[in-house]
């Protein structure tokens, strides 16, 4: 079986300073208070270690039983300004793709610009459909309003 490849960028303005950014993407509590499939999602296990060569890992149920599975390694980390890694997702234990994901923070007059670009390799006949881009952009608007407070 063969891969389907696909890229996507988005771009985000926050409210908040870089470094207020940076913390939500890179400590554990804030990132959890975020990070999760939302609506009939359960998040099983979580572990975060953000510095290169660390280590990301949560994994959760649906309401269906369908457990997900995100596994991540980081590769450049710039505090306030970049995060580079690479990750795995599996669904019922199934490897369905593998991913290169960059972001870039950096200030703005209105506290910060947000981008997040993705390269990701979707395997062995697991048709994506456009729903990595979807599930990227609903966790953007999760992390905005985890910023909002």
């Amino acid at each position: 079986m063969g891969s389907t490849h696909s890229t996507f960028q988005i771009q985000r303005h926050y409210l908040v300073a870089p470094a207020i950014l940076f913390h939500a993407l890179t400590d554990p509590a804030a990132k959890a208070r975020w990070f999760a499939g939302g609506d009939g999602y359960r998040v099983l296990a979580r572990s975060m270690d953000v510095r290169p060569g660390g280590k990301e890992h949560v994994e959760g149920r649906w309401e269906n039983g369908t457990i997900s599975t995100f596994d991540a390694i980081y590769l450049d980390v710039v505090p306030d300004s970049r995060l580079v890694y690479a990750y795995e997702m599996h669904i019922d234990g199934r490897r369905i793709s593998v991913s290169l994901a960059t972001v870039e923070i950096e200030p703005s007059e209105v506290g910060s610009r947000f981008t997040i670009t993705e390269q990701g390799a979707f395997l062995d006949g697991y048709d994506d459909a456009g729903s990595r881009e979807s599930g990227t952009r609903m966790l953007l608007g999760q992390l905005g309003d985890a910023l909002a407070g």
